[in-house]
């Protein structure tokens, strides 16, 4: 997914209806974590893209550190 990618504007997430963020790699896909992702900075969730496909369902969010979450918030793309 690309950061300009229209379908990112009608994205939200399932639990407080509001906008993700897209958050890219900053390392090679072998390494945890590392995968391209959307992100709720407001709840500090994530929810994971595979194979190109936001996976949104609320059981597939994953809750974040105070650690992971300033990590994630460096790497939202602009």
């Amino acid at each position: 997914m690309k950061p300009d990618d229209p379908l990112l504007r009608i994205l939200a997430c399932p639990l407080d209806k509001g906008p993700l963020h897209l958050v890219a790699p900053d390392a090679p896909a072998e390494t945890e974590g590392a995968a391209e992702a959307l992100y709720n900075p407001r709840l500090h969730r994530r929810y994971p893209i595979v194979d190109g496909i936001p996976q949104l369902l609320p059981a597939s969010g994953e809750q974040v550190s105070d650690d992971e979450h300033e990590e994630l918030l460096k790497r939202m793309a602009p």
